[in-house]
């Protein structure tokens, strides 16, 4: 870390643990409060955010219905429910399932905290016009990971739930979900997400040290187009439609991304002696 504007001496390698560790502490205290806030509304957790992409009244079953109505297409979003049901095998499943559904619901709620100490730990290596620009660090890294999950959750975890949830390779087999699968896959479509629509937050930051330049990224952009692909094909079901859906917004993303190291290269000309 460099050395802060009004200090006198630089902080040694000691005080930069024990400086992290703190703010570590503050992360972790700010996502047990958010969980402990998370536990105490466990019914709207579940059963309006966690279980609602399993009914087909969920929103995006209905649009995806209607599109496929007007076109003309048979299509497993406009039945009238999917054919599974969630169902515990263990003991103490459901607690299991409670508290860790809680903690990462801590993390989604306290995470403009989260940003703000991360900020609070690199800012004073920084020149005072790049710390001016805090509020608009924390608010824009923010809207883009809530803007994330809200993707994963409206699109990626019902698009996943649809496919999987009426796939079958027999009718003999019938589909019984267990809880922690079903919260698994719910959890990591909508988080993956949040991180992923970070993307032009780390391009930023890896062109400021000077790790990508817009030229890298363009040159390797076909490259990049392809590592987009099999993300989308990880995160969604192996379908062709749902992993295009997926894919055009981290694509604009990645586009954005090169306007934004364009701006940061531009003005460390601007700044150079």
């Amino acid at each position: 870390m460099a050395k802060t504007q009004n200090s006198e001496h630089e902080m040694s390698f000691l005080d930069h643990l024990e400086d992290l560790r703190w703010h570590l502490i503050r992360i972790v205290l700010a996502i047990v409060i958010g969980g402990f806030v998370a536990f105490l509304f466990s019914d709207f957790i579940f059963n309006v955010i966690i279980f609602g992409p399993k009914s087909m009244d969920f929103p995006t079953y209905k649009y995806l219905c209607q599109i496929a109505q007007f076109v003309g297409v048979d299509t497993t979003f406009c039945a009238e429910e999917l054919p599974f049901r969630i169902q515990n095998r263990t003991m103490g499943g459901q607690f299991s399932a409670h508290i860790w559904t809680s903690i990462y619901a801590g993390f989604v709620i306290s995470f403009p905290y989260v940003i703000y100490q991360f900020w609070s730990f690199i800012s004073p290596g920084l020149h005072s016009s790049e710390r001016k620009y805090s509020k608009g660090f924390i608010v824009v890294t923010s809207f883009l990971f809530f803007l994330g999950v809200l993707f994963g959750y409206y699109i990626v975890t019902p698009l996943s739930i649809n496919f999987l949830g009426t796939y079958t390779v027999s009718e003999q087999i019938s589909n019984e979900i267990d809880i922690s699968s079903y919260i698994s896959l719910v959890r990591s479509s909508a988080i993956a997400s949040g991180l992923i629509f970070e993307l032009p937050i780390i391009i930023f930051f890896l062109t400021k040290i000077g790790l990508v330049t817009p030229q890298i990224l363009k040159k390797y952009r076909k490259f990049a187009l392809v590592i987009v692909l099999i993300v989308s094909a990880v995160i969604t079901p192996p379908d062709i439609a749902s992993q295009i859906i997926v894919a055009i917004p981290i694509l604009i993303l990645y586009q954005v991304s090169i306007y934004i190291s364009k701006i940061v290269v531009r003005k460390q000309k601007q700044q150079a002696p």
